[in-house]
């Protein structure tokens, strides 16, 4: 039996966008290492950034506004990012995971946000913490579908000539 196929189900094509989408690493075990180094460099930066806002801002006890708002900020900036990058067939490769995973993964923290409801709760204050994990959600994902939307209109604009 032959499989079907259509002008747009076309094998190569499909192995083409998943390689756009989600790009392999060098077989070349020294570049991946290096790659690695530089997740890491790129998550130390985010992190030292992340602590310096944490400083800088001194929240009180009650709703945890510096997690909130750095997370929605980079949020906002990985959906710039990737559609950026997603734009730019000739981006190098090591951009998404360095400035993605690493730097903007480093300043943006699932584990603080976590850390934080928990808090809420064992304080007693569960309408402010449920309220924050559904806002931080809500804001966050809104963020980066935005940033990504508004972005994807902004490098696909035609340029004005003056």
């Amino acid at each position: 039996m032959r499989p079907i196929t259509t002008a747009t189900a076309r094998p190569e094509h499909h192995d083409r966008l998943f390689r756009i989408l989600f790009p392999h690493p060098s077989p070349n075990p020294a570049r991946r290492w290096r790659l690695t180094a530089q997740v890491a460099l790129g998550g130390a930066a985010g992190a030292a950034a992340r602590a310096a806002v944490d400083l800088a801002w001194r929240a009180g006890a009650g709703f945890p506004w510096p997690t909130f708002a750095i997370n929605a900020v980079g949020c906002a900036a990985m959906g710039v990012l990737m559609t950026v990058l997603h734009a730019r067939p000739g981006a190098p490769m090591w951009a998404g995971p360095v400035l993605g995973s690493g730097v903007l993964g480093g300043f943006t923290t699932f584990s603080a946000f976590a850390n934080d409801i928990r808090r809420l709760l064992a304080d007693g204050q569960a309408a402010v913490g449920l309220g924050y994990a559904a806002a931080s959600l809500v804001v966050c994902v809104g963020a980066a579908a935005l940033a990504g939307a508004l972005t994807a209109r902004a490098v696909t604009a035609p340029a004005v000539r003056a």
